[in-house]
């Protein structure tokens, strides 16, 4: 494991990197079988053969941090698949699969991705059972060596915050970041970037952004407010390669090309982004455009 001072080595630096790009469409495309979960296709050889080779992808491309293919490994996502009860397997194979995979200067960030369940008052799941499922999926991750956690996708704050706040606890050591996903400048609950930023920084977050949602635009639209929000904490943006449409085969495919990546990457930076990578669509050839671009700024 490296130290945990790497990454704020990284940010201490003030220039953009780059990080990875999608691990789920890119998994699709691999082969990963109609209805299995990616955390249950890691656990067998084709799907560790896969997982493996997108790292390896991305990291040659530039990323200089990878993110885990635990997303969906909390217990309370598991529960309802083939792999119910193995949160720390699957953590477990993931990071020995993500170390294996990139050269030793590049991060390992260990995935943590909603519960898909609602949170009460809108749902059964009590805070407190959200963020205890997220301290077991945080500590199976420090357990199995990461640089660094990773909280994303979120769309409550409620839920992101006992994400954070599960991580903290189960690894105290470890820097955590965190991003939500917005549309037309709000989460879907209805949060302001500033309002989340806040809840954030308060938390202690090493990092705060945005990732995945419609496309380029609604990440860089919300970074000045996440910005306002949390002066001074350095900004994640990590944007899906536009929304996705039906294929041939009727896999999903992408409409923004790794030449959008690049103009995305220089105005992410210009927005005051340090860090910059790509989340669902977006291929190496988009982590390699971000990257070449971010040489440049």
């Amino acid at each position: 494991m490296l130290p945990p001072d790497r990454f704020a080595h990284a940010l201490a630096a003030g220039r953009p990197f780059p990080v990875d790009g999608a691990m789920g469409s890119a998994l699709i495309a691999l082969g990963l079988p109609a209805g299995m979960a990616p955390e249950a296709w890691l656990l067998t050889p084709d799907g560790a053969a896969a997982v493996g080779a997108v790292h390896a992808g991305h990291a040659a491309a530039g990323a200089r941090i990878v993110l885990t293919a635990t997303f969906g490994a909390s217990s309370v996502r598991l529960a309802d698949g083939t792999a119910r009860g193995r949160t720390a397997d699957v953590c477990r194979a993931a990071v020995a699969i993500a170390r294996a995979a990139v050269p030793s200067g590049v991060l390992v960030a260990g995935d943590l991705g909603p519960t898909g369940a609602l949170l009460a008052p809108y749902g059964d799941l009590e805070p407190a059972a959200a963020a205890a499922a997220f301290a077991e999926q945080a500590a199976a991750l420090a357990a199995a060596g990461v640089d660094m956690l990773w909280v994303e996708t979120m769309a409550d704050l409620a839920e992101a915050r006992a994400a954070v706040e599960g991580a903290r606890d189960a690894a105290p050591g470890l820097p955590v970041v965190a991003t939500l996903t917005f549309e037309r400048g709000r989460t879907l609950f209805g949060d302001r970037p500033e309002d989340a930023a806040a809840a954030f920084a308060a938390l202690g977050v090493a990092a705060v952004g945005a990732n995945c949602g419609s496309g380029f635009e609604a990440v860089l639209d919300v970074l000045p407010g996440l910005a306002a929000g949390a002066p001074g904490l350095p900004l994640i943006a990590k944007a899906n390669a536009g929304r996705p449409v039906a294929g041939a085969d009727g896999s999903p495919t992408y409409p923004a090309t790794a030449a959008d990546a690049a103009i995305y990457a220089r105005r992410a930076a210009e927005l005051g982004a340090l860090i910059v990578g790509g989340c669902c669509g977006t291929t190496s050839a988009h982590v390699a455009a971000i990257a070449a671009e971010l040489a440049r700024v």
